[in-house]
């Protein structure tokens, strides 16, 4: 048996919690992974998993070796990794996860320079707005927008987005400018849910000491924020997204702001990865890379920029 090959595996299983789960995330036989687990409790006579037909869990041992393990782990590919960092770049599949929009407008076309400096890491990259289990689906890293709920998560803050509230002029020439965060109870607006619990989010806005939250009515709630600007282009009613999605649409007049004197609360950004899994080289490099990225981008910062509104279309 090999048993830091057997350590790997166990603490694979541990994290995913399943047997199957682990065998693919290591790209192993399932029957593989179930005999190197019942080799490791062989040798060290003790009972690492309790095993059911739906789950797996770890035994009070387990637990105490799953915390010797992954110290174990970490030290053996930190030497590995400090021989081969001055001569060899990191290397091997990268998975990360992103928000939909932040993928096609900032991450993506910066690519280039990512693969120009790490050649060898093969990215997959999963755009969608839906929260991943980063454990369970077998995601290295994930760049994140607003609070961050799951606390077995470590989080690096590389940047904040603002908002901006706008409506095609199709829909300002027939319903109006709003002059007030009240004034959109005559409004109709898009509607933006979350993809993991269903709940459609409402609207604030900050004017000096100021602040308003508007439950907004519409017939439409959407979970893509691609698919929410294209309702808003459609004139289906005012849309609040964030302003590097937005600043093109307004600059070239298929979007009119709306309330520009008032600011909604900024977004932060993290980029998350689990707390249990060692980091990296490639992730490490990826952590880097976005946060020197995400620094040199006029949108990912506090202040709102000034902007002059476009014109308001004359009323039909």
């Amino acid at each position: 048996m090999n048993k830091l090959q057997a350590m790997e595996v166990f603490v694979q299983v541990v994290d995913a919690g399943s047997f199957t789960r682990a065998a693919e995330m290591m790209n192993l036989p399932k029957a593989t992974v179930s005999t190197l687990v019942q080799a490791l409790e062989g040798a060290l006579s003790a009972k690492l998993l309790h095993r059911t037909t739906r789950q797996v869990t770890v035994t009070t041992d387990g637990a105490a070796y799953y915390e010797r393990c992954l110290r174990i782990l970490s030290d053996v590919r930190d030497a590995e990794e400090s021989l081969s960092r001055t001569r060899l770049s990191p290397s091997g599949r990268l998975r990360v996860d992103s928000p939909t929009g932040l993928s096609s407008e900032i991450l993506v076309p910066a690519l280039p320079d990512f693969f120009e400096r790490y050649p060898d890491i093969m990215l997959e990259l999963g755009s969608s707005d839906r929260p991943v289990d980063l454990v369970e689906e077998g995601v290295d890293c994930a760049v994140r927008g607003g609070a961050l709920g799951d606390t077995s998560l470590i989080a690096r803050r590389v940047g904040v987005v603002n908002f901006l509230t706008a409506a095609s002029p199709a829909y300002i020439a027939r319903h109006g400018m709003p002059q007030h965060p009240r004034d959109l109870d005559r409004h109709r607006c898009v509607n933006y849910f979350s993809a993991k619990t269903g709940k459609i989010y409402d609207w604030d806005f900050n004017r000096g000491d100021e602040r308003i939250e508007v439950p907004m009515r519409g017939v439409i709630a959407l979970n893509d924020s691609n698919a929410y600007v294209e309702a808003g282009l459609a004139g289906l009613g005012i849309i609040q997204m964030t302003d590097y999605l937005l600043d093109k649409h307004v600059a070239t007049g298929r979007m009119v702001q709306v309330l520009a004197d008032w600011r909604s609360d900024p977004l932060p950004i993290h980029v998350v990865y689990p707390q249990n899994r060692h980091l990296s080289a490639k992730v490490r490099v990826f952590v880097e890379w976005v946060a020197e990225l995400f620094a040199a981008n006029p949108y990912m910062h506090m202040g709102a920029v000034p902007r002059v509104p476009a014109p308001v279309p004359a009323a039909a």
